[in-house]
């Protein structure tokens, strides 16, 4: 480092810069799991069965045909997280589901 200070800063710089890209984009695919559990809530408060989100992302995801980034490059969570979050939240989003 000290033969180099000028290599080790850029170094430093390059990691730092990475570390906090992949750090914007873990907090912005929280955002989209949230606004996911948000909107199972408004469908089932609606009127509509939020059971039906999971299979219009196994719908996505089958047409999609694996072709997205690796999840940990991406703003959004990868359709096998959001399909699990899903499932996973559906019995809070049911408590607000009533058929017409």
């Amino acid at each position: 480092m000290s033969e180099k200070p000028e290599l080790a800063r850029d170094i430093f710089l390059q990691s730092y810069g990475i570390g906090s890209t992949l750090g914007m984009l873990a907090y912005s695919r929280n955002h989209e799991i949230e606004a996911d559990k948000l909107g199972l809530i408004f469908m089932a408060m609606a009127g509509y069965d939020p059971q039906a989100s999971v299979g219009f992302w196994e719908r996505m995801s089958a047409a999609n045909g694996g072709a997205a980034p690796p999840e940990i490059m991406s703003t959004h969570p990868s359709d096998e997280t959001r399909i699990q979050t899903l499932k996973e939240f559906m019995p809070e989003a049911l408590k607000y589901y009533k058929p017409k």
